[in-house]
């Protein structure tokens, strides 16, 4: 992970508004002695926001996360009252589906407390595969703040099955993450690919501006987010940044 420091800077030079925050990442910071006050010291230098948290798994403390998804919600929700984040993101895997949507909608009452709304993301190396995997239990849960992430990676990856994307009312998707790479895996481990393969939007082989305008389409009015981890050689983290908010622009730009 990039230093906080250097996350902050390069987001605001390069025209973001706010950052997202890994809880991991903060439970790191915590034990090398930061506080929320000097991490809102940082934020306020670059008139930057966190505005989104990942990630809970195992669909929080009463799903298969167990006790690391409640060190990991408790985390979250210092950070949510901290720094007044609008959303935290889930995955799964989810096991039996009434038992997930009991425990994704405890979890979405107790984000409630703390104002978040909430994402379920939909990944294929978990149990939660579709757009539809995530809709149904999302549905299933009927909590107010609950909702999808829209992730341009998973899309791809997984189904590929734009007509069942295109089926989600806007008003349940609550995150969009956009990226972009090739159509065929780099690494045969999904998550190792996910992680370490992802290019600026636009630079890559996969659907990004179809995806993003089914999102359009759909009514959803919710912020959209670049996620794209890469250990691929970027000439300096500023470039890695820079090529990703250009690419981010771009589509932003098409919608206009």
């Amino acid at each position: 992970m990039h230093p906080i420091d250097d996350r902050v800077r390069l987001a605001s030079e390069n025209g973001f508004g706010s950052i997202g925050l890994f809880v991991g990442q903060f439970l790191e910071l915590e034990r090398e002695g930061w506080g929320t006050s000097r991490i809102s010291e940082l934020l306020d230098r670059y008139e930057m926001k966190i505005s989104e948290i990942e990630v809970i798994p195992g669909l929080g403390r009463e799903g298969l996360g167990g006790d690391r998804a409640a060190v990991w919600e408790d985390a979250a929700f210092r950070i949510a009252d901290a720094f007044g984040c609008r959303y935290l993101q889930v995955i799964g895997s989810a096991g039996d589906r009434v038992a997930a949507a009991k425990a994704f909608g405890s979890l979405c009452d107790r984000a409630a407390d703390h104002g978040l709304v909430v994402g379920l993301e939909f990944v294929p190396f978990t149990d939660i595969v579709s757009a539809g995997d995530s809709r149904r239990i999302v549905e299933d849960a009927d909590r107010p703040n609950a909702g999808i992430c829209v992730d341009v990676w998973h899309v791809e990856r997984g189904t590929r099955d734009l007509d069942e994307l295109a089926e989600i009312p806007g008003e349940l998707i609550t995150g969009v993450q956009v990226n972009d790479g090739s159509i065929e895996p780099a690494d045969p481990d999904y998550y190792t690919d996910c992680l370490a393969h992802r290019v600026a939007p636009g630079e890559g082989e996969m659907r990004v501006a179809e995806i993003l305008e089914i999102v359009r389409a759909s009514g959803c009015s919710v912020p959209w987010s670049v996620e794209a981890p890469s250990t691929l050689g970027w000439a300096s983290p500023d470039d890695h940044v820079a090529r990703c908010a250009a690419g981010l622009r771009k589509f932003l730009e098409a919608e206009s």
